[in-house]
């Protein structure tokens, strides 16, 4: 009885020959060279690992905005791990100005009051450059009021029946006609509802 050799299918995925472009290498040992131990530098930090959608129900058209994005660089306090800055390798337009797809970026770090450093593509970086850039963006955030912590309008109640997330819906029929409220989620097995005011 001869034995067959049994082929294994293998998984479609297969290594990427670099993590980092050369672009994003010349600036990593910049980064490193500049920050020695003060910071914690992580590449390609996906957007949805350090942001939240506020009612994701209600908003679930902006997860696309960031939906497979992620900010080339983002510093951290060794200690801490709190984000501190983000690092953007941009390709600037021919006015010297930032292009469309890297504005939404620097809206949303803007309004969490985590500055966001603009950095032209190169091969090289100059840490004096770099160091300017950092300022830049620091003064950009200036006053803002991060919005870090969910508020009590941020957050979706729980069901007070079963306890599942709740979803925010229109009365159809009734005295209430047009008016919002929570509804459970595994409505109608689930009659969970709370009110809006």
């Amino acid at each position: 009885m001869s034995e067959k050799k049994v082929e294994t299918q293998r998984l479609p995925y297969r290594l990427r020959e670099q993590f980092l472009t050369t672009t994003e290498r010349a600036l990593f040992h910049a980064l490193v060279e500049l920050m020695g131990n003060r910071y914690l530098i992580c590449p390609k930090v996906s957007l949805n690992e350090l942001f939240y959608i506020v009612r994701p129900n209600e908003n679930v058209h902006f997860f696309n905005k960031f939906f497979r994005k992620y900010v080339d660089f983002l510093l951290c306090d060794p200690r801490t791990f709190l984000p501190a800055f983000g690092i953007e390798i941009v390709r600037l337009t021919s006015k010297g100005e930032i292009r469309d797809s890297d504005k939404f970026m620097d809206e949303l770090f803007l309004d969490a009051g985590l500055p966001l450093v603009h950095v032209p593509s190169s091969q090289q970086y100059d840490a004096s450059d770099l160091v300017t850039l950092l300022q830049i963006s620091v003064a950009k955030i200036g006053d803002t009021t991060p919005l870090r912590l969910a508020s009590d309008s941020d957050t979706v109640p729980n069901c007070p029946v079963c306890g599942k997330m709740m979803v925010l819906r229109i009365h159809r029929d009734s005295t209430y006609s047009g008016k919002e409220y929570y509804g459970c989620m595994d409505s109608p097995r689930c009659i969970g509802m709370v009110a809006i005011d």
